[in-house]
């Protein structure tokens, strides 16, 4: 005779608002060459698992570009965005409905607390992921020491004429 147990779901806990800016500056993948806003289906399907509205397909790519240069430290202009404030016991808030207004919300948001610059887009031209810095000194340069960092050093070494030159 098997019985069942009712278990109760495990909370969902929103993305902390760092990580969803991550994740829409991700959209653009380089080392696999692919781009969620390449298209309406492709973008609402990444916004509904995020739990966001789409929103205009157009002004997400120009957001999502303009906050990419910004955080790579190229100067940009980024689009017009409606943001709305929101009274909570806990202070005001900066929010948005769509998902390029969420991101531009955050970046906003780490700008006034001095931690944009925590947001980098990894140096690596074949890689280019964006990543949040959480070192006491905010000196990590690669999204992955094991990754991208060892390529880097790998390359250099290669690059190096040996003692035998």
């Amino acid at each position: 005779m098997s019985t069942t147990t009712d278990i109760a779901p495990a909370r969902e806990v929103p993305p902390a608002p760092e990580q969803q800016l991550i994740d829409f500056l991700n959209t653009l993948d380089v080392e696999d060459g692919t781009d969620v806003l390449s298209d309406q289906r492709t973008y609402a399907a990444w916004a509904r698992s995020r739990k966001v509205v789409p929103g205009d397909l157009d002004e997400a790519r120009r957001v999502r570009d303009a906050l990419r240069d910004l955080v790579d430290g190229v100067a940009c202009v980024l689009p017009e965005i409606q943001l709305r404030t929101v009274a909570t016991r806990d202070g005001v808030l900066l929010a948005g409905d769509t998902a390029p207004q969420a991101a531009v919300a955050t970046a906003t948001i780490l700008s006034i607390q001095g931690k944009l610059a925590r947001v980098k887009l990894c140096p690596c031209e074949d890689c280019r992921w964006a990543f949040y810095e959480r070192s006491r000194n905010s000196s990590k340069t690669w999204c992955s020491m094991a990754v991208c960092g060892n390529r880097v050093k790998a390359r250099t070494y290669r690059g190096k004429p040996s003692d035998s030159d």
